[in-house]
């Protein structure tokens, strides 16, 4: 799990996804993920085996109208996944996931302004963020789409968070 992360380096190259997840990607170009792009996540297939597909970052409820909808969507609080509307049903069917990334990116206000750090694990390990998945169908081009969020844990009194 993360804190709130409204964007995060994703893990482009398929040599790292294999090595470090064990699955298989294509190379895509390396990104800053913001709300409502596109970037691999990990989930379970339809024969129990993990696999890497394209989601949304920003999960898309069956009620969605629109894909930005998942500007609001991106972080799934631990406290209130199984309860809220947007984030219920997929708890509840077990759509659970791994989000790789390479680092994430958080403010600290230290200056009294919002200075972006960018957190990452030692050696550059990759860090799998726990996150949800769903699909969703977009009411207008009828086209379906993978989408995903994080889970976030309260960060108040972490060390390096709180700053």
């Amino acid at each position: 799990m993360a804190p709130m992360c409204s964007n995060y380096e994703s893990v482009s190259r398929a040599d790292r996804m294999l090595a470090f997840f064990g699955v298989v990607h294509d190379d895509s170009p390396p990104t800053i993920t913001f709300p409502t792009g596109l970037a691999p996540f990990i989930r379970l297939n339809e024969q129990g085996r993990r696999q890497a597909v394209d989601g949304h970052f920003g999960l898309l409820p069956h009620f969605a109208k629109e894909l930005t909808y998942g500007r609001r969507t991106y972080n799934a609080r631990s406290e209130t996944v199984a309860t809220l509307p947007s984030f219920r049903d997929a708890w509840k069917r077990g759509q659970r996931c791994i989000v790789p990334a390479e680092a994430i990116f958080e403010p600290s206000y230290e200056t009294g302004k919002a200075v972006r750090w960018r957190i990452w694990q030692p050696g550059e390990v990759p860090m799998g963020i726990a996150g949800i998945w769903t699909s969703w169908r977009d009411p207008v081009d009828r086209e379906e789409h993978f989408s995903f969020a994080m889970l976030t844990v309260n960060a108040d009194g972490h060390p390096v968070m709180q700053r």
